[in-house]
């Protein structure tokens, strides 16, 4: 995947450096956004040289030192540390990644960290996800059903069942696939994204649900479904290898076959 080409933009404003310890060896510079609304102030970019001697291997072990060590002022979100609750997320190097499980020394030359593209910013490396959790509670990621629960057991199904929503359900919501699409940059108010159809279909093709029909229904639109245009960013972009592209395709298959 090429990488995200982020726009020299006039308004950022020069930053500020952090030199490294007297007598560091093993330094990496690390370039980072800085934005505070609060401060009326431009963007701006910071430089903090990071000795790596004694830092963990990971993006998220040299933030967590800069902001420990360096400067406290430094934003960013992050949780388990383990690639499981999508927390760190951020474009690091031009690509969306997980700060926890992107390595270092996978990276040449200097680490450039930005908040993920084309999202509102709160402050510094922690975007606005307050359309994308609504358009992901929009799909109804839930079991919905008609007929009572077997009084006496859960709902089953086959393990062949299970197998298929099996890799659909491994999406720890952590925005790299929608912050990776064109389509989702410019139509993100309609179009309802990688990570929201993922879950969608996630439901769909679960044999206990009984909504099939109302889910495809609902989808079933211009922008929210069939703006994709299967560029496969989000595929890529995928800190779980997961096929958003793949899964928005089989809920197109399923909405033409209705209609023959």
């Amino acid at each position: 995947m090429a990488q995200f080409k982020l726009p020299e933009n006039s308004r950022v404003r020069p930053g500020k450096d952090h030199a490294a310890p007297s007598g560091a060896r093993n330094v990496r510079t690390f370039r980072i956004y800085r934005f505070d609304p609060d401060s009326g102030e431009n963007p701006r970019v910071d430089s903090y040289q990071v000795d790596m001697d004694g830092c963990g291997p990971m993006v998220l072990d040299a933030l967590i030192r800069i902001k420990n060590e360096v400067d406290s002022t430094l934003t960013f979100r992050r949780s388990c540390r383990e690639g499981i609750c999508g927390s760190c997320a951020m474009n690091i190097d031009g690509v969306n990644t997980l700060a926890c499980t992107k390595a270092t020394a996978d990276i040449r030359g200097e680490v450039k960290i930005y908040p993920l593209p084309h999202m509102p910013v709160i402050k510094d490396l922690v975007p606005d996800l307050t359309n994308f959790y609504a358009q992901y509670a929009s799909v109804k990621p839930w079991l919905q059903t008609r007929t009572p629960a077997p009084p006496d057991s859960e709902r089953l199904q086959s393990k062949e069942d299970q197998e298929k929503i099996d890799r659909p359900s491994a999406c720890i919501l952590c925005a790299c696939c929608s912050t990776s699409c064109p389509s989702y940059w410019w139509n993100s108010d309609r179009y309802l994204g990688p990570a929201a159809l993922l879950a969608a279909y996630r439901w769909i093709i679960d044999t206990r649900d009984e909504a099939t029909g109302e889910r495809l229904d609902e989808l079933e639109d211009p922008f929210r479904l069939y703006r994709c245009h299967t560029i496969m960013n989000c595929a890529e972009a995928c800190p779980k290898d997961l096929n958003p592209a793949r899964a928005i395709a089989e809920i197109k298959k399923l909405i033409a076959e209705r209609q023959h």
